[in-house]
């Protein structure tokens, strides 16, 4: 039975698994390249999108299933516009990243963990961002933040605000 996901996707995003497909000497080898693609279209891996996956890829649902829960990266729940992961391992710890933590709940109005009622902003936690001698550290999507100070997060929050309004992001340095 086919699996109609794939036009749910961009043009480009198929031309993208077209051609990373034959990259590969077997077929399987191509999994996680393409649950990338899939994931940096939809923003989200779907029962729908794992089914068309094990089709393209002549796979075992287990073989994706296992792929897209064991690795973080990937998710199986929509996130928000602006998807805001705030690291708390030691060094951040450390440097205040929960102080960090409550304002932006408080001034974003979404609780650590969750996506706000209107699906603009997801507010998680990640585990070390390798910036632990500049940290706190936040990704705001795929952007690193670096040296937040709680005393010091308008610019971060009107930025998060920002991109969750559909805002083009601001360039960051690096």
């Amino acid at each position: 039975m086919a699996n109609s996901f794939g036009n749910k996707l961009k043009p480009e995003t198929l031309a993208e698994i077209e051609k990373i497909i034959p990259r590969y000497p077997q077929k399987r080898s191509a999994l996680m390249p393409v649950l990338q693609a899939i994931q940096d279209d939809q923003r989200v891996i779907s029962n729908d999108a794992i089914e068309w996956v094990v089709e393209k890829l002549d796979l075992q649902p287990i073989n994706v299933l296992e792929v897209v829960s064991f690795f973080p990266n990937y998710r199986q729940k929509p996130i928000g516009k602006c998807w805001v992961r705030v690291c708390r391992t030691l060094s951040c710890a450390l440097h205040g990243a929960y102080k960090v933590v409550d304002i932006l709940e408080k001034e974003l109005g979404c609780k650590m963990g969750t996506t706000s009622e209107d699906g603009s902003i997801t507010l998680e936690y990640a585990e070390c961002l390798a910036a632990c001698g500049t940290g706190p550290g936040a990704l705001i999507d795929e952007d690193l933040f670096e040296n937040l100070k709680p005393d010091d997060l308008g610019p971060v929050i009107a930025e998060i605000k920002k991109r969750a309004a559909g805002g083009v992001p601001t360039p960051t340095k690096g």
